[in-house]
C-alpha cells in the first residue's frame, strides 16, 4: 500500500526521524495561511499524489506550472496553489493520462548544504532488510546503480536488533559527514530502520536526505510503501489509504479475494496462481501480444470469484480477447471449468476465449468444453494457447 508523502512525514516524525516542517493545504487559502504559519522566508509548495518526478511535472490544465515549486510570499503561494489543486498532473511515473491534486504540502526553505539517499528495502539476496546510502541525492537511484555504482553502499541490518550504532556511523564515515552532521546522520538512519521494521514496510525512501548549513539531517521527501499481508497490524497505516489514487478495477479484485493488476495491452490473462500468471504473460509478449492484466484467481476459487474476474477483465475497453490458464493442482479442471462456462453465461462474453487445462481431471474438463457449444478455443499447452490467443486478436 503507498500512501502520499504528507502522510509519510507524520508518520516518520512520530517514529523520531527528522522532518521539515509543513502544513497540509487544501485550498489556495490555506496555502497563503500555510506560508505565514511557516514563517520562512522560502517554502515549498508540493503537490500531493502517488507519483514521482512532481517536480518535473506539468499540469494538462496549466502546461507552465510545475508539482513542485518555491514560493516566497503568501500571495505567490495561493497563485501557484490555485494552479494546482483541482488539476490533473503529468510526470514520468503518471503516464499520459496523469493524476488530479487534491491536496498540497506546504513546507518550510531550507539552507541545503548537502543532498543524500537512503533507503530501507526487503533484499531478496541477503534474505532482510537493507539500508541503501548514496552521496548521490535528488536523483533517480537507478541512474545512480547504473552510472555510479561504486557510489552506492548498502548495509544489511538484523530484523530484531535493527541497525546498530557502528554501522550507520560506518554509512555516514562513508558518506563524508562531519561533525553535528556525522552526530545526527547516526541517529537518522537507525531510526529510519526501525521505522521500516516497526511498521512493515516494504521500503522507506528518502530522497533527497538533505545535510543542512547547520548540520542536520532532514527527510526532504519520503516515500513509503507497505506490505500489504501485514496491514492487519498496523491500522492507524490503514487509515491513510487514499482510494482515489488507486486503479478501481483492482480495488473491487480486491474485495472478491483476486490478485489483480492493470497494465496497457489489450488480451486479457486469468490465471490461477502467481508464477503462473508471470509465465503466461512472458509467452503473450513472446509471441507479439500484449498482456491487459495479471490476474491470479488463486487455488480455490469460485463461481462467484471466477465471475467477477472476467467482469473486471471486461470492463478494461482495450482488452480485444481472454487466455484462460489454469493448472488443477489443488483445485481440479472439471471443477474451475464449471466455474467457467457459469460465468460465460452470466457476462455474455463477446471477445475470443482462449483455455489452456492441465492437471487433475484435465480430460474430463476438455471434454465439458467441448461439448459446450460455446465459442471457446482449447490449447493443448501453454505455447499454443499464447499463440492462439495472440492471433485471436491480429
Amino acid at each position: 500500500m503507498k500512501i502520499h508523502e504528507f502522510q509519510a512525514k507524520e508518520l516518520l516524525a512520530k517514529a523520531g526521524v527528522a522532518v521539515p516542517r509543513g502544513i497540509v493545504a487544501k485550498t489556495p487559502e490555506e496555502a497563503q495561511a500555510a506560508y505565514g504559519q511557516l514563517g520562512t522566508a522560502v517554502a515549498v509548495v508540493k503537490s500531493q499524489i502517488h507519483a514521482g518526478g512532481r517536480g518535473k511535472g506539468r499540469f494538462k490544465e496549466q502546461p507552465e506550472q510545475p508539482g513542485v515549486v518555491l514560493v516566497k510570499s503568501a500571495e505567490d503561494a495561493a497563485a501557484h496553489a490555485s494552479r494546482m489543486l483541482g488539476n490533473t498532473l503529468v510526470t514520468i511515473q503518471t503516464g499520459e493520462e496523469g493524476k488530479k491534486v487534491q491536496t498540497l504540502l506546504v513546507e518550510q526553505g531550507l539552507k541545503i548544504a548537502r543532498e543524500l539517499y537512503a533507503a530501507c528495502v526487503v533484499d531478496r539476496e541477503v534474505a532482510g532488510p537493507v539500508i541503501i546510502v548514496s552521496s548521490e541525492g535528488g536523483m533517480d537511484i537507478e541512474e545512480v546503480a547504473a552510472h555510479h555504482p561504486e557510489k552506492i553502499l548498502t548495509e544489511a541490518f538484523d530484523p530484531v536488533y535493527g541497525l546498530e550504532g557502528y554501522q550507520a556511523r560506518k554509512l555516514a564515515f562513508a558518506l563524508g559527514l562531519e561533525g553535528n552532521a556525522l552526530k545526527n546522520a547516526e541517529k537518522f538512519f537507525r531510526q529510519l530502520s526501525k521505522f521500516f521494521l516497526d511498521n512493515d514496510c516494504s521500503m522507506a525512501e528518502i530522497n533527497p536526505l538533505v545535510v543542512t548549513e547547520e548540520g542536520e539531517l532532514l527527510a526532504l521527501d519520503a516515500k513509503v510503501t507497505f506490505d500489504d499481508n501485514a496491514l492487519f497490524r498496523h491500522q492507524n497505516v490503514l487509515a491513510y489509504r487514499d482510494l482515489a489514487e488507486e486503479e478501481p478495477s483492482e480495488i473491487e479484485a480486491q474485495k472478491w479475494g483476486l490478485s489483480y493488476v492493470k497494465l496497457d495491452g489489450n488480451l486479457g490473462c486469468l490465471v490461477n496462481g502467481a508464477g503462473l500468471a508471470m509465465s503466461t504473460m512472458d509467452l503473450i509478449k513472446l509471441h507479439g501480444g500484449e498482456p491487459a492484466n495479471f490476474l491470479d484467481v488463486g487455488g480455490g476459487a469460485n463461481v462467484d470469484q471466477v465471475t467477477e474476474a472476467f467482469r473486471i477483465i471486461l470492463a478494461d475497453k482495450n482488452v480485444k480477447g481472454i487466455l484462460v490458464n489454469i493448472f488443477g493442482g489443488i483445485m481440479k479442471c472439471d471443477t474451475i471449468v464449471t466455474a467457467l462456462l457459469t460465468a460465460y453465461d452470466k457476462i455474455g462474453i463477446q471477445v475470443p476465449l482462449v483455455v489452456r487445462l492441465e492437471g487433475t481431471n484435465v480430460e474430463l474438463a476438455r471434454k465439458m468444453l467441448a461439448e459446450s457449444g460455446k465459442k471457446i478455443t482449447t490449447g493443448l499447452d501453454l505455447t499454443d494457447a499464447a499463440k492462439k490467443a495472440v492471433a485471436s486478436i491480429a
